[in-house]
Formats: C-alpha cells, structure tokens, sequence
C-alpha cells in the first residue's frame, strides 16, 4: 500500500529529495528544522494520471482509509489555462470532473494492480457542484478527495473495471461530488479493438463565438455552427494542448464533457453557471469522422434548466449527457 508521496522524477522519492543521503557534520552545516506540523508535497507520477504534462498533474498523494476506500489530496490552480471560467472568480467544475478522473486511473495503478499501459474505457462520468462554495481564494486550494469503488470487476484475479464515487472537500467543507465508471483493457486488446482507427482529424472548422459557449478563446470552444440554433459540429483540434495532452487515436472524454457545456451554455444562454454534468460514452467518437452535438432543454425554470446533449457519429448516438446549470440573472 502506499506509504510516501512520489516526487516527479521516477528516481527520487520526496523522502530522499526533502532529507538528502546522510552526510558528515564537517561536510556541511546541518540544516534547520522544518517549521513544525510543514509537510512536502509534489505531484503524484503523471504516468498514473494519463498525463504528458506535469503541469496537467492535479493529484499530490493517495492512501487507504482504515474504514474501507481511499483518501487522495489534489491542488487546484487559481487560473488553469483550459479548465476556467470567463469571470475568473469560482473553480470551473470541469477541473472537478478532470479530478475526479484522475483519480480513479491513479488508484486503479497504484492500489488495484493495473500496469502501466493499458487503456482506460470511461462510459460514466458525472460530477455535481456547489458554486458558493468554489470560489477562488489567495492562495491555492489543498482538496481532498474521499473516493469509494462500487462493482469492482476481476478477471482470472486482474482488476479490470469499476465505479467509484468521489466526495471532494476544502478546508472540510464538501464542495463537490462525482464518479465514474471504466473499464480497462490491455495494449494488445486495445491494438485490436481500434486497429482501423486514424489518428488524423478531419478539418477544423471555424468555431462558434466564444461569448456564446462560456469560453474567452475560440480555439477553446470545440463547436462550430451548423445554421441551425440547436446543433453544431464538433471542433477536434489535436493541436490543443489541454484536451490533446498526448496523442490518441479517437476524441477524448472530457472533449465530448466540454462539448455539452458549451452545447448547453448556448442552449440557455451566456452566464449559466453549470451544477452538474452527467455523461455516458457509448462509443468511442473517431478524429475522422464528422459528428453532430444536438442540444435540448428539457426543463427550465428561474432557478436552473435542464439540457440533454447528444453526439452523434454517422447517425448513431456515440455520446450523451444531462447538464443542469443555473441561468444567468
């Protein structure tokens, strides 16, 4: 079980890194104490998250609770490049929903066995929000997460799947809950389970205006209209940095996560503040192929609206999600 926080390089544990080897005392002067009850931190290996870029790498440590599940510390950047809101002022819960992603591949590596390598299959995620409690403060918030696997799946004694629920807490204050489902597969089953897929995207079409979808940049918006108010086209940009931190060969989940954001931020108009966002992969939505985001509200009213977002891929629905926002005053 895990017992020391991992430093970023694969090499050094943070226990080497913050006490050195020992050494004599005519080497150099012994250091002073560390102000009591300080600890040392860094980021989990981002190899455990699916990360290429350490500044991607939310997670900082894990360990078992006594009572049955996980603890895992994560820190949350005051202002992510990606991951933000336009008035800079509360945590984006999609950096929740990134969260709480990479918290489950992190234990499903580290506590449950899977090697490095394999591919994670997630057909749930889900994350629910309380905006008065995610505004920014001074300095960057210390989160923890309390997460618990449910219908966890072996085969011939290998962990191949679970769900797990989250419960995210700052300064013990419970400020967000989510979860998720996936299944894992390894190298060669997913070799051929995707052996015709193409690693090219189609064309990048022009985006929406950012005002419209909740974004500031418009290669951060990822739909592109179609001439009708309730459907656009899906913008796959493999260039950006966030959403295509390493290659693969099919449209990223929290891509289609954004996707019904945005869908549903134009759908009820600028300034919604989303509560919650409930997705289920279906299918895996290829680079190639040109796909349809629809968008529907299916309940509304002056203290949040309810909007049904679906992918669609050579008419078949590859992708849907429930997103419940609070409209704009």
């Amino acid at each position: 079980m895990h017992t020391t926080v991992f430093a970023a390089s694969p090499c050094v544990s943070s226990s080497t890194a913050a006490l050195g080897h020992p050494l004599h005392e005519s080497s150099r002067p012994e250091p002073a104490p560390a102000p009591r009850g300080s600890a040392l931190t860094t980021t989990v290996p981002r190899q455990f998250v699916h990360r290429a870029a350490l500044a991607e790498v939310l997670l900082s440590d894990w360990s078992e609770q006594d009572g049955g599940g996980f603890s895992v510390t994560a820190q949350w950047p005051r202002r992510h490049c990606f991951f933000a809101l336009p008035e800079d002022t509360h945590y984006d819960p999609l950096l929740i929903a990134e969260t709480i992603r990479q918290a489950g591949t992190l234990l499903a590596h580290a506590e449950m066995g899977v090697p490095l390598g394999h591919q994670f299959l997630m057909s749930e995620l889900w994350v629910s929000v309380l905006p008065e409690h995610l505004r920014i403060a001074a300095t960057p918030d210390t989160v923890a997460l309390e997460v618990t696997h449910q219908a966890i799946q072996e085969r011939r004694g290998q962990h191949v799947g679970s769900s797990y629920r989250v419960v995210l807490r700052v300064g013990g204050r419970t400020v967000a809950t989510g979860g998720a489902t996936y299944t894992c597969i390894s190298p060669r089953a997913y070799g051929r389970l995707r052996a015709s897929a193409s690693a090219e995207a189609a064309p990048l079409a022009s985006p929406v205006p950012p005002q419209h979808v909740g974004r500031l940049s418009p290669r951060d918006v990822v739909l592109a209209p179609t001439g009708h108010d309730d459907e656009w086209a899906l913008r796959v940009d493999t260039r950006h940095p966030v959403l295509f931190d390493h290659p693969v060969d099919h449209v990223p989940g929290m891509l289609l996560a954004e996707a019904a954001r945005q869908a549903a931020t134009h759908a009820v108009g600028p300034g919604a503040a989303l509560l919650s966002l409930t997705a289920r992969y279906g299918r895996y939505v290829e680079l190639d192929v040109p796909c349809r985001v629809t968008a529907r509200i299916t309940e509304s009213s002056s203290a949040h609206a309810s909007v049904l977002v679906t992918a669609l891929q050579q008419g078949v629905e590859a992708f849907q999600a429930t997103v419940t926002v609070r409209p704009r005053p």
